[in-house]
């Protein structure tokens, strides 16, 4: 069972002359915006195989020289695939660590004895899975009293000199370009310090530790403790590091952004996957560096990149916009600018359809969606009970007003982001309607309020709720959900709760994806036996919920190719996104427009999800309520359209089809 497809979802086939070039002088042309040297890799195995050579090998050389190897570790996600890598060389290879001493890059504080540590997780990760001294194990001590942090942080720097500085740093990226825990503000003179760390970044780690909270400081490394150690290695993988990476690498050195720091170090590499390239210039804008091999999506995104630049629709770009911005190869292989303009503004054009499910009747040669057969099974999945509306309330609508067959499929109870004075709102209501119109008032109810009001009074920060209180949260979206779709018209015998297993734990952390979790969506999807799919594409949602239920939906739709199931035949997958992000136009396979008093319906159904409203507990940092992120979104793409010389709407759902491997 392949429970990892959303991993092998590539918009764009990039050539390997952009990330992989042939030799020295290819490489200086393809990079010259490049101010540390970055290095590409298909996948993620690939990326860490190669870091984890450097790594073993500067530590052997240590061990044949009879000297320490010393190492500065970070806990960030991007690590994890390496520190596995490591373990197994370890185990299966009989690579040795026992010269090697590790510093941490930074501990979190204050901590509480039974808090979650950035040691215990470098434990976890790795120490305790090889053969390290634990002598040769340093950290800063998250629990030292505050009046002796600073002499503490001073002895922590000693020891890095007393083991002849480091040899090698290992660390991630944070969302707002942070390395260790240097926040934006920290200065290149920076050694190892006391730092407030921001909410940003503070929700970033909690999330890495599977924790709800975390204190709100950190001793961390400084940057010129980093920036003096021999060889620095930064990872990252993934869309969500598409921007910081690019700003790092590209952009001018700035204490805005600490990880561009690492412009000014002699020997750092930046080490990321396809993905997270995908802003780099020589990625993003490759005409812009060298000859391109020019396929229809990358003919677009540089027509729409032109316009932006120019301020042009697409049909008033000339042949002077071309040869003056580094499309004149474009020329040569269309004759002229009127001929790539028609070309693309038509694929454009045919993006846009006001008939998601295929307009019965009609020529479809042109139109996204098929006409046949009509009216259409249709399946949405919904990671939380929130996400259809969000994402594509307005498709949804018109799906049921063309008398299509449509059915959502919520696949998480989404409990955990239920405020607790939801809960206590619910259950004063239910005591309330006990005591008016059940004579003999349910022992059983009075018991569970009182209950529950005590848990909640004593309640501290990082306390898992009981079942009872994640039970009553769940109700709660539940209802939230059917009270959505009744206003979106769709039965309530076409609401599915799958509430995949996986979700279940009480914390921000969860299980991973299981064959139960996949054979519930299979279940599903077998009785259903739709003509449509809609599905979760936004890989980036920050609390990774949305990747894993769009692998369990594309896990279960290989079990039933595999298995030769007919209706797939006639089935067609489409990805959507909503809340954290949206398409880019040169991706877009199907746009659906919508009147302004249809984005007010759409507007409405989310408002529906009460308790997603200002008291939710993951808004982000992003102070928009959902709503308004989405409008915003649909407006935006619309926007662009309209900017590009193709037909003015006041919003737009957008959407990519989705190929089974």
């Amino acid at each position: 069972m392949r429970t990892n497809l959303s991993s092998q979802i590539s918009l764009n086939r990039v050539s390997p002359k952009y990330y992989k070039p042939e030799n020295t002088i290819d490489r200086s042309v393809l990079t010259r915006f490049e101010k540390i040297p970055t290095n590409i890799y298909e996948t993620v195995d690939e990326g860490v195989k190669c870091i984890a050579d450097e790594v073993i090998r500067k530590i052997q050389e240590r061990q044949h020289d009879g000297k320490f190897c010393t190492l500065a570790l970070g806990t960030g996600a991007s690590l994890r695939p390496l520190y596995a890598e490591l373990v197994r060389r370890h185990k299966e290879e009989g690579v040795s660590f026992r010269n090697a001493v590790i510093f941490n890059l930074y501990e979190y504080y204050p901590l509480s004895e039974q808090g979650s540590s950035s040691i215990g997780q470098l434990n976890e990760l790795f120490l305790n899975q090889v053969d390290i001294d634990r002598q040769n194990v340093f950290t800063p001590d998250g629990t030292i009293p505050q009046d002796a942090v600073i002499d503490h942080c001073l002895l922590y720097e000693q020891r890095i000199k007393t083991y002849g500085g480091l040899d090698i740093v290992l660390m991630g990226i944070g969302r707002e370009g942070n390395v260790a825990m240097n926040e934006p503000g920290s200065t290149a003179a920076s050694i190892t310090r006391l730092i407030f760390v921001d909410s940003t970044s503070r929700s970033e780690a909690a999330h890495n530790l599977g924790v709800d909270n975390l204190p709100p400081c950190s001793i961390t490394m400084g940057i010129n403790t980093i920036m003096e150690a021999r060889r620095v290695y930064l990872l990252a993988w993934g869309d969500d590091k598409t921007d910081i990476i690019k700003q790092a690498v590209e952009d001018k050195i700035s204490d805005t952004l600490p990880a561009s720091y690492l412009q000014m170090h002699q020997n750092a590499t930046v080490c990321i996957d396809l993905p997270a390239a995908s802003h780099l210039t020589r990625i993003q804008r490759p005409w812009l560096v060298t000859s391109c091999e020019w396929t229809d999506k990358l003919i677009r995104s540089a027509i729409v990149w032109l316009c932006l630049l120019t301020g042009k629709p697409i049909l008033k770009l000339t042949n002077k916009d071309y040869n003056e911005n580094g499309l004149s190869e474009l020329l040569v292989l269309y004759g002229s600018a009127y001929n790539v303009n028609i070309k693309i503004f038509n694929d454009l054009q045919h993006t846009i359809t006001g008939w998601p499910g295929g307009k019965p009747n009609a020529d479809d040669t042109y139109r996204p969606e098929r006409a046949k057969p009509f009216p259409k099974r249709v399946v949405v999945f919904s990671p939380h009970p929130d996400d259809d509306v969000i994402s594509m309330g307005g498709t949804i609508r018109r799906l049921v007003q063309q008398g299509h067959d449509v059915h959502v499929a919520y696949e998480t109870s989404g409990n955990i982001a239920v405020g607790d004075e939801e809960v206590v709102r619910f259950m004063h209501f239910i005591n309330g309607f006990n005591q008016l119109f059940d004579e003999n008032q349910n022992e059983t109810i009075r018991k569970m309020y009182a209950d529950i009001k005590q848990f909640l009074l004593q309640k501290k920060e990082g306390d898992i709720d009981t079942r009872d209180i994640l039970t009553i949260k769940g109700l709660i979206r539940r209802g939230e959900a059917r009270t959505a779709c009744t206003y979106n018209r769709i039965p309530l015998d076409h609401v599915h709760f799958l509430d995949l297993p996986f979700y279940e734990t009480g914390r921000i952390e969860k299980n991973p994806i299981s064959e139960t979790d996949v054979q519930i969506v299979q279940k599903l999807l077998q009785e259903v036996q739709p003509h449509q799919i809609y599905v979760a594409g936004d890989l980036a949602d920050p609390h990774g919920t949305h990747r894993v239920c769009t692998d369990a939906v594309l896990a279960a739709i290989d079990e039933e190719k595999n298995a030769g199931a007919a209706w797939l035949k006639d089935c067609r997958i489409w990805m959507y996104r909503g809340a954290w992000a949206e398409w880019e136009i040169e991706n877009i396979e199907m746009a659906v427009p919508f009147s302004p008093e249809e984005l007010r319906a759409k507007r409405n159904s989310i408002l529906k999800h009460q308790s997603q409203m200002e008291s939710a507990p993951f808004l982000g940092n992003d102070e928009r309520l959902f709503w308004q992120r989405s409008e915003d979104r649909n407006r935006g793409t619309a926007s662009l359209y309209d900017k590009l010389g193709l037909a003015c709407y006041e919003a737009m759902e957008a959407f990519v089809e989705y190929k089974p491997l």
